[in-house]
């Protein structure tokens, strides 16, 4: 469960840090990388949403956070 938990952080770090410059700089960087395999970025997309959704129950359930 603790590489789930680092694989799906990483994830939402990746996610975050595109929303970021999406936001600030409108540059999509993920979209920059993989533009030209459209297959591959609507993957890594639903993979971040599935660690965000991953880590919303994770926290919910781990006696550390709970604290």
């Amino acid at each position: 469960m603790k590489t789930l938990n680092f694989i799906s952080a990483v994830l939402l770090w990746i996610g975050g840090i595109n929303w970021g410059l999406i936001g600030v700089a409108d540059f999509n960087l993920l979209g920059f990388m993989f533009g030209g395999m459209p297959i591959l970025l609507r993957i890594i997309f639903i993979l971040v949403g599935l660690a965000a959704v991953q880590q919303i129950f994770h926290c919910r359930s781990c006696k550390k956070c709970a604290k």
